[in-house]
This record gives C-alpha cells, structure tokens and sequence, in this order.
C-alpha cells in the first residue's frame, strides 16, 4: 500500500492536517485508489433503492478549514466599535437589505442566486466532522458517524454506473470517513499519482485486460473459498467498480481541465478546485468535497483575509454562475463554511481567535430559496439575536435538497440502527 501526501494545514492546536491518498494494488496490472469501492452487501439494502428512487441531485460542499471570520465575511458589523467592526467595510449586494464584505464584489452582483445563514452555532474544535457528518469530533470518535458524502455513496453506488458516488478534492479528513458504513464509501480522493492511475497499465489493451479480468475470475473462485467472511465479495465489487472506472474514463475526463475551454480555464486560475467540482458534477458524482485557504487567524487576521476572500469570491461566482448558465442551479446544493466562527473583537495581533457561539454558513442552489440572509447575530456579532440553529439543521436541509430523508437509519458496528442525523429539522427559511 503507497500513501501519497498532500498540503499540510498547521492549526493553533499544535496539529498538522496533511490531505493524503492511498494507492492500493489488485490484479490485472491495474492500481487504483483505495477510495474506489463499491457497494457491499447489508441489512440497509432495502433503504437504498427505496432513497436511490427519489432523485439524483448533487452536492458541493465547500470547507474552509479553520475556522473563518464571520465578522469579515457575510456578517459585518460597520455600526459597532472599531475594536469589534475589524478593517473591513460592506457593500450592497443586488438584493435590497443584504450586505456583505467589500471582498466580495462578485458575490454581491448574483446575491439573487446565493443565500447565508448567519446565526448557526458550533463547536470549539478544530475539525470537519460536525459540518461534514452533523457531529462533533468527540462524539464521532466512539459512534462513528458517516460523512454527508458517505451517505450518498451508500443509497446511490447501486446505479452510480462509471462514476464513484462520493469524491474528495482534498483527501481523507475525519469528516470524509464513512463510520459504520464501512470502506466501501470512502470517498475517491483524485490527485498526482492517483489520476494516472485512472489508465491502463502501460502496455495494456483493451483485449489484454478482458484477459486478465478472465484470469483475475479464475483466481477469485479460489480466493472465495477461503474467505468466507463477505470482504472477499466486498472486494470483487471493487475490482468490478475499478475496472469499470478504467474503461469508461469518465471521471478521468472530468479531471482533465485541458479539456476546459481556455477562456473558462482562465477565469478558474489559481481556484481550479471549483472548475474540478463542477466537471464532477456534470459527470454524474453525487457529492464533491473541496476546500481552500486556511483560516485560523490568530494573528494578522486582515492580511490573511485580503489575500484569500478574493480567490473564494472568484471560486463561488464562478461554479454557481456556471450551474446556472447550464440549467443545473437547481439540481446542485452548494453549501460553504468552516468549523466554527472568529471572536468578534479583535485580539493584540491584529487577529481573531475561536468563536463557537456563531458562525455563518453559505447556501446556493438546490431548489431552496436564494436571495436572502437567515438569522441574524446580535449587534457585536457575539451570538444568535434570533433563530438560533445548529449545523444539523443546515445539513438536514442540504440532503432534503438533493433528495435524500435525513431520518432514515443504518444499522452500525452492533446492528443497531442509527439516523443519519439525530436533529433532522431543516432550515424553514431556505426550503423553497
């Protein structure tokens, strides 16, 4: 087993997040990604293609791990105290009453096409577990939780064809993890080595490879005879989803931003995460995880901020104009956040530390209503004023957009069944 590193992210706890992927070997001359797995036989087989029935919408979830300032982005406070208010000004958005940051002029031309939830709480923990399964990192560290995007391999890799149901653009994180869903819905996480390994083997036609998937049969028969626990069946799926992924090509395709029109190239340059999570989905991907920038800003909080609310002002304009120009606005969800707000006054250096109490989260597409702000914090944005809600609601309202009950249940490790989220109400405000 190869394990590919990628950037590291150095929080204020001392931790080092590094993205990382995991090459696997199996037969037939061919590696691919230990994210390529498929479906495994289980108790919740009868829910899945009760759910997969309902629809085929997409999610993009955007992180920006740790932890941005709410205050600075979707949430200014121009009328508060300088040492609460920060560097920034707003600006009108094209929709009457709705400000946001000065960095963000795009944004601000197509707020009809966006919305933001500015009064959800959080949790003091570096970690992409609470957004990304509906559960904080000390919870899921016992229960095992899946991620939002592991839900969806489950009730769709059944009919996902050529394309994995789950793709991560940044790697395996806590929150990426399939919990008690098992292997089989970790995500495809795509890059370097792991894109080349989407080919056939030097050398390999396509007749060479019938052969040794034919050989690979022979050598299976032998191998289920002594496997008698269902990982050897958990396997042949995975072979079977490999070797189809191989020759299609369809995600490899996706991948390929040479294949972009130049001039839309471009106007991805320096964000080609948002341009990758948009080819997935017009591939056919059920859920595409990215992030960019980091966030802690402890210190020089403004510096940091003047360099990295552009590049995810660009990244945001772009991907939802595109979904529109493409008559997707309303077949794709796109939500955006971090792991927890800043505090609302500024620190000694120039900074903003961790701030639980309030975050904002960004909300675009599925059919939910745009062109608004939900909630709202209090005059210092210290915490809710009103409408006080918890990232389970906004991640309830996310499955409901693509189609997906968050009160079904799967059986875990002990056979009991769990819910997807054990607070299932959806943000009211939002569902259109």
């Amino acid at each position: 087993m190869l394990r590919f590193l990628g950037s590291a992210h150095k929080f204020c706890d001392g931790a080092t997040r590094r993205d990382f992927l995991q090459i696997g070997a199996f037969g037939a001359g061919l590696t691919l990604a230990d994210m390529l797995r498929l479906k495994t036989a289980s108790a919740a087989n009868t829910a899945t293609k009760k759910q997969g029935s309902k629809g085929q919408k997409s999610a993009i979830m955007i992180y920006l791990p740790g932890g941005p300032s709410h205050m600075d982005m979707y949430d200014l406070k121009p009328d508060a105290p300088a040492e609460f208010r920060g560097e920034f000004n707003p600006i009108r958005t094209n929709v009457t009453g709705v400000e946001i940051c000065e960095h963000f002029p795009l944004q601000a031309q197509m707020w009809d096409k966006l919305a933001c939830v500015r009064s959800v709480v959080s949790v003091d923990e570096h970690s992409d577990s609470l957004v990304m399964t509906g559960y904080p990192d000390r919870v899921n560290s016992t229960a095992n939780h899946p991620s939002f995007g592991s839900v969806v391999s489950k009730l769709r890799s059944g009919s996902a064809g050529a394309v994995p149901p789950f793709v991560s653009l940044r790697g395996m994180s806590r929150g990426s993890e399939p919990g008690y869903l098992g292997i089989a819905h970790r995500p495809f996480t795509p890059g370097g080595q792991g894109n080349a390994n989407l080919k056939l083997a030097n050398g390999v036609t396509a007749g060479r490879l019938e052969d040794r998937k034919n050989l690979l049969d022979k050598f299976d028969d032998t191998r289920r005879e002594i496997d008698g626990s269902g990982t050897m069946a958990g396997m042949d799926a995975y072979t079977e989803k490999a070797m189809e992924m191989v020759t299609a090509g369809v995600v490899r395709d996706a991948l390929d931003l040479r294949k972009e029109a130049p001039k839309v190239a471009e106007r991805y340059k320096g964000i080609e995460q948002f341009l990758t999570a948009r080819r997935l989905i017009e591939a056919g991907i059920g859920c595409v995880t990215l992030s960019i920038g980091s966030w802690d800003t402890h210190g020089q909080n403004f510096q940091a901020l003047k360099r990295q609310l552009p590049l995810v002002d660009r990244g945001i304009a772009n991907l939802i104009q595109d979904l529109h120009d493409r008559g997707m606005q309303d077949d794709v969800v796109t939500v955006m956040w971090g792991e927890f707000g800043r505090t609302p006054k500024v620190n000694s250096n120039a900074g903003r530390d961790h701030w639980a109490p309030v975050m904002s989260a960004l909300v675009a597409g599925g059919g939910l209503k745009m062109g608004q702000v939900v909630g709202a914090s209090t005059a210092k944005g210290e915490r809710p004023k009103d409408l006080p809600l918890t990232v389970p609601h906004v991640l309830s309202t996310v499955y409901r957009a693509i189609g997906i009950d968050p009160s079904i249940t799967f059986p875990n490790g002990a056979g009991r069944p769990m819910y997807v989220l054990d607070a299932r109400d959806p943000v009211k405000e939002l569902m259109g």
